[in-house]
């Protein structure tokens, strides 16, 4: 049974569920496991795999795009979140939505590109229809960044390849920027902190995610 929102109650203890294995997995911080807990991952689904939306995986949702892993999803959410709440936060690649609707929570913006017209769209109703005002979406090629919003607090991409350069030229000294990077038949999470004009790489480990492409669908 579900109420008005479509947020079901008997959804509650599911997701409670995946927060503890996200914490046993090497999730620490608070902030990202409640942002994750408040996000019903079954709204970013099809219906028809709403049954499988905590589960620890990726899960289709149409034109040959996922939904991330939600161990993932956390992952990188921590990665860009400092100290304190995070200002403007720029999205490469919406998909469903759901790695926009967790940052929105800890985030005062979130800038979330899409480059199929499709997913942008739905993404947009279900930002509406959960209350996440602070999501601005735009039908748009991620590789041109979003250079009117610029800079940026972080930056978080959600497909894997070669990290465009603008995007470097979109982060806020400060800044953190997470991506997967294409190493040679693999990807890594890469972090990259901006120091003035000095950009730190950390690698955070082996992923995987759709390619980053160019144009618009």
């Amino acid at each position: 049974m579900t109420h008005a929102g479509g947020i079901g109650m008997t959804s509650e203890g599911t997701r409670q569920r995946l927060v503890r294995r996200l914490r046993d997995k090497g999730i620490r911080d608070e902030r990202v496991l409640e942002a994750m807990a408040a996000t019903p991952r079954h709204l970013f689904v099809d219906e028809a795999l709403s049954s499988r939306a905590y589960e620890d995986t990726a899960l289709p949702i149409g034109r040959g795009q996922t939904i991330s892993q939600p161990f993932v999803v956390a992952m990188m959410t921590a990665a860009v979140l400092g100290e304190g709440r995070l200002g403007k936060v720029l999205e490469i690649g919406t998909g469903s939505g759901y790695q926009a609707a967790v940052l929105a929570r800890l985030a005062d913006k979130v800038f979330t590109t899409e480059r199929i017209g499709e997913l942008q769209r739905s993404a947009r109703q279900r930002f509406h229809r959960l209350g996440l005002h602070n999501i601005y979406t735009r039908h748009a090629d991620g590789n041109d960044g979003w250079p009117s919003q610029a800079p940026f607090d972080a930056i978080v991409v959600t497909a894997g390849g070669r990290i465009p350069d603008v995007l470097y030229d979109q982060l806020a000294d400060g800044g953190v920027l997470v991506a997967p990077e294409e190493a040679g038949l693999h990807q890594q999470l890469i972090r990259v902190t901006r120091h003035g004009d000095q950009f730190e790489r950390e690698n955070l480990g082996a992923v995987s995610f759709v390619p980053l492409r160019e144009g618009l669908e």
